[in-house]
C-alpha cells in the first residue's frame, strides 16, 4: 500500500520516524509530508532515510519537476495518514486552506482515498469547542482518527492529547 504519511508541529513528530520505520518493514511505500512546524522537531533526512522516499516540505521543493509533487502523491495515494496532527492542521484542513504541501495533498485527494487521523496536542486545546468543531467537520467529510492516548503530556500536564500508541496506530492503518 502507497501511505502518505503528514507529520505536522507536534512534539511527537519524533515518533514518526519509528511509525515510518514500521510501516515500511511491513512492506508499505511511505512518503512522509512534513509541515515547516514539523521540521522544527525532525529532520526531512531522518524521514527520508527511514522511508528511501524525498520527502515533501514546502511548495518550493516542487521545483524538480513540471508536475507538482503534492497532487502526483494525492492521485497516487492509498492512505493519507497524519501522524501526528496538531490542532493548527485540523483547523486547516477543516477550514479547506493549503498553505503548505500536506494540506494541499489533503485538497487535492481523490474523495475515495482513505484519511487518517492521530492527532496530538495539549489537552485543554484538544477540548476547545474550535477543535472539537474542526473534528466534527472532518469527520462530516469522511476522515477517520485515531483518538489521543491519556498520560502524561509533554507541556508538564496530565490528561488527554498524547499522541496514541504507535502499536493503535499501525493496527488503524492495517499494518
Amino acid at each position: 500500500m502507497k501511505i502518505v504519511l503528514g507529520i505536522t508541529g507536534s512534539i511527537a513528530a519524533y515518533k514518526a520516524a519509528d511509525l515510518a520505520s514500521q510501516l515500511v518493514k511491513a512492506g508499505h511505500e511511505v512518503h512522509a509530508v512534513m509541515t515547516h512546524s514539523a521540521c522544527e522537531f525532525i529532520t526531512p533526512l531522518t524521514l527520508q532515510t527511514l522511508t528511501r522516499n524525498p520527502v515533501l516540505c514546502s511548495l518550493e521543493d516542487e521545483k524538480n519537476s513540471w508536475k507538482p509533487g503534492h497532487i502526483e502523491l494525492a492521485d497516487s495515494a492509498d492512505l493519507f495518514l497524519i501522524a501526528p496532527a496538531s490542532a493548527n492542521t485540523l483547523g486547516l484542513l477543516a477550514n479547506g486552506l493549503a498553505p503548505d504541501p500536506l494540506t494541499s495533498i489533503y485538497l487535492a485527494l481523490p474523495r475515495e482515498t482513505k484519511v487518517l487521523i492521530a492527532p496530538a496536542m495539549n489537552g485543554k486545546m484538544w477540548q476547545h469547542p474550535a477543535t472539537q468543531r474542526n473534528l466534527q467537520i472532518l469527520e462530516q467529510d469522511g476522515c477517520q482518527f485515531i483518538q489521543p492516548a491519556i498520560g502524561d503530556l509533554a507541556c508538564g500536564y496530565q490528561g488527554i492529547g498524547r499522541l496514541a500508541d504507535l502499536n493503535d496506530i499501525l493496527a488503524a492503518v492495517g499494518a
